[in-house]
Order: C-alpha cells, then structure tokens, then sequence
C-alpha cells in the first residue's frame, strides 16, 4: 500500500522508511527538512532518496498536507517539535506544528470524500504523564506532581506521595495513569494523542498513538540540542569535556532503542485493528542519569 511518512527525514522516520521498502509498500515523506535537526540537508538519504517520493513542506500548511496525502492508504505522522525545554519559550511554534499539524491531517480527511487512508500511527511521547508512576508504601501506585524549585535547592529532588507526603519509588508508568505534563511539549502531545483517538474513532479510522520513551540509536542528531541527555552526553564526551550530572543523578529514564521503536510502529501500521488505542512503548528497564553518564564516559 501507499503510506504517508510525516517527518519521515528524520531519525526515527528514516529508519521506518529502511524498514518498510523491503516489504514493497509505496512511500512518500512529507518533511520541512528544519535545519536544528537537518543542518540544512534538505533531502532524504542517498540509499532512500531514489524510492521514496519527497513533499518538501509544513504540516500546519493544509494545502501542502492534502497534496502529500493523495492516493495514500495509511499514514505515520512523525512530525512534530521536540525538546521539552525549548517548548516553554518558543510555546507557538510548538502549537502550531503539534497540535495544529494533526488537527489538519483528520480535517483533510474528514473533508475528502474519496480518500482511502485506513490506518493512522501518531508519535506520541512519554511526556505527557509528567513525572508518571510510583509506589508509595502505605497507599500503592500514586502518581505524585514534580517536586517545586525550592524544594530542589534544599536537596528534595524525588517525589512524594501526594496522599501521605511520604517517600515513594519510581514504577513502570501503565497507559492507565493519568495525564499530568510537566512542559508545554508535553501537553502538545496529550492534546495530539486526544485529537487522534478521537477522531480516529469519529471517522472510522483506526488510529494507534505510541507513547514513546527515549528513543535512542544510530542515526541521532548530535547536532540538535533537544534531542536529549544522550545525544548532550556523547558531544560533551568526544571533546573531552565534563559530565555535568544535575541533583542527585538518580533520576531514571526509559531507554528504546529506535529499531524497537521502528518494531512497534510497523506491528501498529499492519496488524488488523478495528478500534483506536494508545500504546506505551520502552524497553521496560530503568535506567539512572548517573549510569548514562559513567556508560557514555566508558565508551
């Protein structure tokens, strides 16, 4: 079939995009090509360019949108601004392309009587549970907000139970728990992830939001600043510079590698599906930014 790659230049969309033309499907890629994540390389890689048809534009622009979807069968929309700190400054642009951009994929959709897209796949983002699951000793698995900017200069960086005030650990987050973002990324996300699962179900297109974690692998930008701790430590590491590891370094994240993420999505663009749903995707595995930075450092 047709298939839509929104954002499909860039890391995790290239290799989604290696991973679908062996299995024959058709493929086109709608990209603005931004330079902080492209560095002004405004095509697809060498060993893709030649298969994959290229709509060089915005997702917030809905004639550009509409011409990219044409004859498309299913859509996997990668596009959207990163970087939780860059959102709380630059907060239009996020909205615009994040929760407009979807907002018109849907509007396009609803207005084409002849279309023939079948299956939506979203990147959603951890981000929006905010600090997400822990257990508390007493009431079970809360779900406590971010501790305040004071706090943290008196050494209080974890959590505590929001029911009794006392220390709680961190647990894997269950698609259950609520949303409470702690950036306006964040909750660009929840609003996206919403828009799909409602209206996936209002036009009868089956539509799967993946939560991912942090995704990581070959292929990351180095270049971009907001593309995580990761990408920071290991340019900080080829020249030699210092770790900097803020608070206690306890602090833990979800590390996916992109080819399980790239696993993920494909199983959601071709398994059959007759609802829409949201779907966490990690590894699993805790991992502390005190051993990220000793791993990057031994490497």
């Amino acid at each position: 079939m047709k298939i839509l790659v929104t954002g499909g230049a860039g890391f995790i969309g290239t290799h989604l995009l290696r991973r679908l033309l062996p299995l024959g499907h058709e493929l086109a890629v709608l990209d603005n090509f931004l330079p902080q994540v492209h560095g002004g390389v405004r095509m697809l890689p060498a060993d893709l360019a030649p298969y994959v048809q290229v709509v060089d534009g915005d997702v917030a622009d809905e004639n550009i949108f509409a011409t990219a979807l044409a004859g498309a069968e299913a859509v996997v929309h990668l596009a959207a601004e990163t970087g939780t700190g860059q959102s709380m400054y630059e907060v239009a642009r996020y909205g615009r392309t994040n929760m407009q951009g979807v907002a018109l994929l849907y509007e396009v959709l609803a207005k084409s009587r002849g279309h023939r897209v079948g299956r939506i796949v979203v990147a959603s983002s951890r981000a929006i549970y905010g600090e997400g699951a822990y257990a508390c000793a007493h009431h079970g698995v809360v779900y406590p907000v971010s501790r305040s900017a004071a706090e943290k200069r008196r050494g209080e960086f974890d959590p505590l139970c929001p029911l009794c005030g006392g220390a709680c650990h961190s647990v894997p987050t269950p698609e259950s728990a609520p949303m409470q973002p702690s950036s306006f990324y964040g909750l660009t996300k929840q609003v996206q992830e919403q828009t799909v699962l409602l209206f996936g179900r209002t036009l009868g297109i089956p539509s799967v939001a993946l939560r991912y974690q942090n995704v990581y692998g070959p292929g990351q930008s180095l270049k971009n600043p907001y593309t995580g701790i990761l990408a920071i430590f290991s340019n900080l590491a080829r020249v030699g510079s210092t770790l900097k590891v803020f608070e206690d370094g306890l602090e833990s994240r979800d590390f996916v590698y992109v080819e399980d993420v790239v696993d993920a999505t494909v199983k959601s663009l071709l398994q059959p599906l007759e609802d829409s749903v949201a779907l966490n995707v990690g590894s699993g595995e805790r991992t502390s930014i005190q051993q990220v930075a000793e791993l990057t450092n031994e490497f």
